[in-house]
């Protein structure tokens, strides 16, 4: 009988030192070599574990012995678990290639073909996949003490540190490692952080166009070249300002894990946590579930935030003239024509100028951004003591729930009261109503108020100067500020109403000032009237 062997080690490691599959693959020949089977072909599997079926040896194993004619009658495993370690997969391929005419036979745990042979040979694979799931789950917590301790994990950390050897030594003799920060990927991290928040000579960058800058330039991530992905990993990495997480994700599924499970490593920020809150910010105003795509990309200033004040509608970009003018034109008229909309067309070039100009020299002056920040700060300040006033409510609350516990645990400690299926359940309720208004208090004590250093004449003299300069170059960054400042424009004959909020001011405030406190957004506009705003757009 022509039979295929297959040896396999779970790990990389176990394949370069380990003794395993030179042993397997003997044990496998001499119980050929006493049954006179003939050996066809061998497949050798290093460093892939038997819980899934992603083994590019093991699949190849599998598309040979399913041709037809197959090569081979049986596959010969030194254990069921080298085949697979799990009961439902290995069912599931063993059914597979009895339909080729190929057995599996483990010359360990050996079965008849008889019903009580089948049954047996499925709880040698269950009680594998009990052992693998008992040595995961032990493995997992000696790993997650190491993390606690202060160890790393693992071959490779995150790009922008490096593993040092420490003076502790492992189980088996080797010395523990340590994580530090790579002084040359850490510059290419701030460098990205830098180019998606600056941009670059007056442009603006997105994750796929610092791909591009940085391969453009040879700067490589480990010899592989940046793709838009790859930059926003490091962008969503929170890792870069100290917050190195051990077993935040799933291997296999990739999910998130709850976050009680995560283990946290002291790290070397490479970011300021404030830089990265700004980013984080960015990423939120330009995620394609807020912004589509095309308006982020789009080079037209107002795309977006541009409103019909006849029908609501947006208005976009038309050409006339083979594209010698260009106009604002509401996309009602566009699709439906002017029975529907009777609003006219409005210069691009024109009404870029008009609102550039008009928040430059009327809106965003440094009397009226101090204005809007007093007035958001009292709102903030009517909110604290608001939220104060609730957090002493929930006190009470918490304090009647906690007693009333208390009491149900003494009478139940001195044999008052029986513990039964109903106390329980009153005693579960009580508890769940302790935790939610834990929670509740906390998410109140998190909300902040305006900072102080926002209110101070010199911070707002800086910002209102930034902003002008950067509202008048009309370039990229004219358009960026633009979405964070604005909500929306109307345009209806002879006026352009434009709207905001205070909040967004003070964001943009604390973003030049590098301030990492959180701001609440009260004010619905900054300006709820016509006012310095009119303009002759036709």
């Amino acid at each position: 009988m022509a039979v295929a062997l297959y040896a396999r080690v779970s790990t990389p490691r176990q394949a370069e030192k380990d003794l395993s599959i030179p042993d397997q693959l003997r044990q496998l020949r001499e119980y050929c070599k006493a049954r006179s089977f003939a050996v066809a072909t061998e497949y050798v599997e290093p460093g892939a574990t038997g819980t899934d079926d992603r083994r590019a040896v093991f699949q190849q194993m599998i598309a040979d012995a399913s041709q037809d004619p197959p090569p081979y009658e049986a596959i010969i495993v030194h254990s069921r678990s080298r085949f697979f370690r799990d009961l439902f997969e290995f069912l599931a391929y063993e059914r597979r290639l009895k339909r080729a005419g190929v057995r599996v036979i483990s010359i360990t745990q050996q079965t008849s073909d008889d019903p009580a042979g089948e049954m047996a040979s499925k709880i040698f694979s269950l009680f594998d996949e009990y052992q693998s799931k008992e040595n995961g789950k032990h493995t997992l917590r000696a790993m997650q003490e190491n993390a606690r301790q202060g160890f790393f994990n693992g071959s490779r950390p995150h790009f922008g540190f490096k593993t040092v050897a420490a003076e502790a030594l492992g189980n088996k003799g080797q010395h523990k490692k340590t994580i530090a920060v790579d002084a040359a990927e850490a510059a290419v991290v701030q460098r990205v952080f830098a180019l998606y928040l600056s941009g670059d000579k007056g442009a603006s960058l997105g994750c796929k166009s610092i791909a591009y800058y940085l391969n453009e330039r040879g700067i490589t991530m480990r010899e592989q070249r940046w793709t838009r992905s790859r930059v926003h990993e490091v962008l969503a990495n929170p890792a870069y300002i100290g917050d190195y997480y051990f077993n935040r994700v799933e291997g296999k599924t990739k999910r998130i894990k709850p976050q009680s499970e995560w283990v946290k490593l002291a790290v070397e920020p490479i970011i300021e946590a404030a830089t990265f809150q700004r980013v984080e910010v960015r990423r939120a105003a330009r995620a394609p579930a807020v912004v589509p795509p095309r308006i982020v990309s789009s080079p037209t200033l107002l795309t977006g935030l541009l409103k019909c004040g006849c029908c609501g509608a947006g208005m976009t970009l038309a050409t006339g003239k083979g594209g010698r003018y260009r106009y604002y034109k509401c996309n009602t008229r566009i699709g439906k024509g002017i029975d529907y909309c009777k609003s006219g067309n409005v210069p691009m070039q024109k009404l870029d100028d008009l609102v550039l100009n008009s928040l430059a020299d009327k809106v965003f002056t440094a009397v009226r951004v101090k204005l809007m920040l007093e007035s958001l700060a009292r709102s903030a300040k009517e909110s604290h003591r608001q939220q104060h006033r609730q957090i002493e409510v929930l006190k009470r609350e918490l304090a009647a729930v906690t007693g009333g516990m208390g009491r149900l645990y003494e009478g139940i400690e001195t044999g008052v009261i029986k513990l039964d299926d109903v106390l329980r359940d009153r005693t579960d309720k009580l508890q769940a109503k302790r935790q939610a208004i834990l929670a509740e208090i906390a998410g109140l004590k998190t909300k902040t108020t305006l900072p102080g250093n926002l209110l101070q004449q010199r911070q707002i003299d800086a910002f209102t100067k930034l902003l002008r300069a950067k509202l008048l170059e009309s370039g990229a960054f004219a358009k960026e500020y633009l979405r964070l400042l604005v909500d929306e424009i109307r345009v209806n004959k002879q006026e352009v109403k434009l709207t905001g909020s205070y909040g967004a001011v003070a964001t943009a405030v604390a973003g030049n000032l590098g301030n990492s406190h959180g701001v609440p957004r009260f004010a619905p506009n900054w300006l709820p009237d016509l006012g310095s705003n009119q303009g002759q757009p036709d």
